[in-house]
């Protein structure tokens, strides 16, 4: 177990905001979490997972309480015939990297998202009309009394951007998945268009975590925030951005409470001109 007092967590999190956590554990084996978890429980003391980072808020200067990182649980193995498995910590877009290196198709959607399998599979991450659910298999995870239960996939309740894990703050362990061989050509091509497509939409040159809002049914959160005039609109370093309007960026050494007061502000004025409420799909954390 790796301990570390008062860390700044601003390599921790994609919109690089500086927030000092009493205590940063990285535990190094399902046990040592389990372990972990067991006896922060039993000394009813606060703590929080963390995957990659990429789609929190650290809203507060300081974290009072302990930060896990599930970083160091990032063991996958990827058979001949398509079988994968892969623990929580595995970054998605390096996974996705390798199984298209192997000609495997599924998951060339997600190159771009930088999560963890294990975030990814809490929020049902997707891009281009595909979602992670869609190719898993089993989900292992630790339930609320933390015991070590797998399920398959389809058994697990899910929707768009949201699934059961999350709803019940299980922690997702360790995922398998079987994926069958495509052309490796066409998934190149694919995936290079849908970079480029990523790079051309998105601001991806300033720290950011993705998608703010949840797209309503049958609109685009971007669109109506872009309708309003807000791309551009900023409160102390934190921006909307004006390549993407569902994007809120760290232009200029932006505060947690600058981002989460834009973040409400939008919210707000999308409630006020058009009298739907827009559903925050990043977790805002506050110390």
């Amino acid at each position: 177990m790796k301990i570390k007092k008062n860390f700044d967590l601003v390599n921790n999190n994609t919109y690089k905001v500086h927030t000092i956590a009493d205590y940063f554990m990285i535990p190094e084996s399902v046990e040592e979490l389990r372990d972990l978890l067991k006896d922060l429980k039993n000394k009813n003391e606060k703590y929080l997972i963390l995957g990659g980072g990429s789609n929190i808020l650290f809203a507060t200067p300081v974290y009072h309480g302990y930060v896990i990182s599930l970083k160091e649980l990032n063991n996958y193995e990827i058979s001949e015939d398509g079988h994968i498995t892969a623990e929580c910590g595995v970054m998605l877009p390096i996974l996705a990297r390798k199984v298209l290196d192997l000609g495997l198709k599924g998951l060339e959607w997600a190159l771009g998202i930088p999560g963890t399998i294990g975030g990814s599979v809490a929020g049902n991450a997707g891009a281009y009309l595909n979602d992670i659910f869609t190719f898993l298999d089993e989900i292992t995870y630790l339930d609320e009394n933390l015991e070590v239960v797998t399920r398959n996939a389809k058994d697990i309740k899910h929707e768009y951007r949201h699934s059961e894990i999350k709803d019940k703050n299980y922690i997702v362990l360790k995922v398998t998945m079987n994926l069958k061989k495509g052309d490796k050509e066409e998934l190149e091509s694919l995936a290079k268009d849908r970079a480029e497509r990523r790079s051309n939409s998105q601001p991806l040159n300033y720290p950011n975590a993705g998608s703010v809002f949840r797209n309503p049914e049958g609109l685009f959160a971007g669109k109506l925030i872009e309708d309003l005039g807000l791309k551009g609109y900023n409160i102390g370093g934190a921006m909307v951005s004006k390549l993407h309007a569902n994007f809120i960026i760290n232009y200029d050494n932006a505060k947690g409470s600058d981002i989460a007061e834009l973040i409400y502000y939008v919210k707000d004025k999308v409630k006020e001109a058009y009298n739907i409420d827009l559903i925050i799909e990043q977790i805002i954390e506050r110390g």
